[in-house]
């Protein structure tokens, strides 16, 4: 199995030695990976193996105890989330976190936060150029909603539509920030097979645009249909790196997770 890194020139993010310690209990343990640009980087492991632990310390929600992220060239450990952000990151969390009272559209309006430039103080006194930007925020806030198929319900509050919709819409406020690198941490729990294809579509398509996308995900057949890479996490620790084919065929993943079946 060829586990060695990319050449720099062709990496979007490194991890280097990251260790999460939570008082007494070690989440991750010096986790060290390099995802190319372009792919879809799949990333498995049982429930409790650090995967959502992973997403928080390279998006800045937690900071690791030791070792870093390098995304592009750039230090991201110890930069606040919002700073992270504005790099040219972006993510969905494991359960739904919308506006529900919000419209669709206004949900994904708020994504396109980060690349804003008015600050509070011109936006509450619309200062002159106001107008102009947020006409283009909605705009480009319909575009996204266009591109993950959701602009029929643009208008309608975000907790109205049926879990598979809001999962689309988080992907679509993720997109609204033009992200060069995706994270999206379980983006198929609780969808239906018909769904969860759609789902599988929708995330080609959007490393097809030129994001790269890392994606924790449980259903294993979307994961082994659409990932180029794997990484596998057992007790915060790496188990196997390699392609779907690799990762099926490793007698460790077997047994600790895919099952002898």
């Amino acid at each position: 199995m060829n586990t060695s890194p990319p050449p720099p020139s062709s990496t979007c993010l490194t991890m280097e030695e990251i260790h999460m310690q939570f008082g007494g209990v070690t989440a991750l343990r010096n986790i060290s990976y390099a995802i190319p640009r372009g792919i879809i980087q799949g990333v498995i492991g049982p429930n409790g193996a650090g995967k959502s632990t992973l997403f928080n310390c390279i998006t800045g929600v937690l900071h690791p105890t030791m070792g870093r992220a390098v995304y592009e060239g750039v230090v991201l450990t110890g930069k606040p989330p919002h700073k992270i952000a504005r790099l040219g990151l972006s993510r969905t969390f494991q359960h739904v976190a919308l506006f529900s009272s919000m419209t669709v559209l206004e949900n994904v309006m708020l994504g396109r936060h980060p690349k804003s430039k008015a600050g509070f103080w011109a936006t509450g006194l619309r200062f002159p150029g106001m107008p102009g930007e947020e006409k283009d925020i909605r705009e480009r806030a319909l575009h996204f909603l266009n591109f993950v198929g959701l602009e029929r319900e643009a208008n309608h509050p975000a907790g109205s539509l049926p879990l598979g919709k809001q999962k689309i819409l988080e992907v679509a406020r993720a997109l609204a920030t033009e992200p060069k690198l995706l994270l999206l941490d379980e983006p198929a729990g609780g969808l239906n097979m018909r769904e969860t294809e759609n789902l599988g579509e929708l995330i080609q398509e959007i490393c097809g645009q030129g994001v790269t996308v890392m994606l924790v995900e449980h259903d294993m057949n979307l994961i082994m249909e659409i990932s180029q890479r794997i990484l596998v996490l057992h007790y915060g620790e790496t188990l196997a790196t390699g392609t779907p084919r690799e990762i099926k065929d490793n007698p460790q993943v077997i047994e600790a997770y895919l099952g002898e079946g």
